[in-house]
């Protein structure tokens, strides 16, 4: 529990003085400074103290795995909150915003207010989590190459049932079963295993289409491994394909080469996106390609920065971003292939061992 310690040393930075105290209530972000991932679960720091509180259901579990802070059981939540922030003088909270409901906001705030402790209307606390998680540490990029590893094996492994007559649902119930059977705690999302015209549809849901010879297939799957996650996108062909789809195919793998290329510490997330979007724009596709080039991942499938042409973030070393441009031609088919990357001084590191050239099934 040194690396949650750590964390925990650093969080502390947000505190102005000894009145106050941070209140952390996000499953992601509990599990990022104690260590116990579960469904419940509050922390509470100050300047000198740390707490996880829970109930009687988690509490033998949560001594048995927490060392980074105290672990308290509670009856009842705001009770507990108030007797902690009164024992340290606090006067003050710092609360996360985005993923606390305005009724749990609400009845926070007014059972602190008895105990004279304000909380904050801002999202201070959000956004220096956010920039604490962006960088991974050594044990967080082995969790994700993990993940990363369990989703390749079972992408190869369901690579021979993508063939004439399979349904869509069926690939991606296979693939959800071949997950946690070599070592996924789960999926990272609603896994995108779709067919045909279909996939020009970014998110498009798996149903009961059937494949057909000539079709591409998308496949946009992760797994999650002790709390980490994995993405990765690639499109395949069942049977042969016409030279427009081997056209755009390589338009799209041109752009996400060129746009990994760019990937190291000190570069603008901005200037990533920028690179592929100008080589799906030169070839006249730039219509086509609606989203970002990519996004962060870690604890969740989606975090900061974002590899988009506003993200401002410049990278650092540490950072695990996506890199998953694409072309979607409505009513007749779709290419996206993605990689998950961590940021290093002089490059990337690719998660991905997956080949990009376009595989015929």
């Amino acid at each position: 529990m040194i690396e949650q310690q750590k964390r925990i040393k650093k969080i502390r930075e947000v505190l102005r003085n000894d009145n106050e105290a941070l209140i952390i209530t996000s499953n992601s972000n509990v599990y990022y400074y104690t260590g116990f991932n579960n469904s419940e679960g509050t922390v509470v720091i100050t300047k000198k103290n740390a707490y996880l509180l829970v109930d009687f259901r988690y509490i033998e579990t949560a001594k048995n795995i927490v060392t980074s802070c105290e672990v308290v059981m509670f009856n009842s939540l705001n009770d507990i909150l108030s007797e902690i922030l009164k024992d340290n003088n606090i006067f003050f909270a710092y609360t996360e915003t985005k993923d606390l409901t305005f009724y749990s906001y609400n009845k926070l705030k007014n059972s602190l207010s008895k105990s004279d402790v304000r909380i904050s209307t801002t999202n201070i606390l959000d956004s220096a989590i956010e920039n604490q998680r962006m960088v991974k540490s050594k044990d967080e990029l082995d969790l994700i190459e993990k993940a990363q590893e369990i989703t390749e094996k079972s992408f190869n492994e369901i690579l021979s049932d993508i063939k004439p007559g399979i349904k869509e649902i069926d690939i991606k119930n296979e693939l959800e079963y071949k997950i946690k059977k070599n070592g996924g705690e789960g999926v990272s999302f609603d896994l995108i295993t779709i067919t045909g015209k279909k996939t020009s549809l970014p998110h498009g849901v798996a149903g009961n289409e059937v494949i057909k010879s000539g079709d591409f297939f998308t496949l946009d799957i992760g797994s999650l491994y002790k709390g980490y996650h994995s993405d990765m996108t690639r499109t395949v062909a069942v049977g042969k394909i016409s030279d427009k789809q081997k056209e755009i195919y390589s338009i799209v793998l041109n752009a996400q080469l060129s746009a990994l290329e760019m990937v190291k510490s000190g570069v603008c997330c901005c200037d990533i996106d920028k690179t592929a979007r100008n080589i799906i724009s030169e070839a006249k596709y730039g219509d086509c390609f609606g989203h970002s080039t990519g996004h962060g991942v870690g604890l969740n499938i989606h975090e900061k920065p974002n590899v988009s042409p506003k993200g401002d973030i410049i990278l650092s070393r540490g950072m695990v971003i996506t890199i998953e441009p694409g072309i979607y031609l409505e009513n007749q088919f779709g290419v996206r292939i993605e990689d998950m990357v961590a940021v290093t001084e002089k490059g990337y590191h690719n998660f991905a061992k997956i080949t990009k050239e376009l595989i015929v099934l």
